[in-house]
């Protein structure tokens, strides 16, 4: 799963509501996941990509 983010901030307050946005995206992402990984995609010093990939674990026959 991909979750794309807003566009780039302008100005200081702007920054601030893109990093409350993707504390919160984060957040998100790792609520439920027991298994797996989460890769954060940075350019210039913003989040703009968020990847999840969740490993299912199966019980041995």
């Amino acid at each position: 799963m991909t979750t794309p983010l807003a566009p780039q901030p302008k100005g200081p307050v702007d920054a601030e509501r893109h990093l409350e946005e993707s504390l919160a995206s984060v957040r998100e992402a790792l609520t439920g996941l027991r298994f797996g990984t989460v890769a954060l995609t940075v350019h210039e010093g913003r989040v703009v990509q968020i990847d999840v990939t969740e490993k299912k674990r199966l019980k041995p026959s």
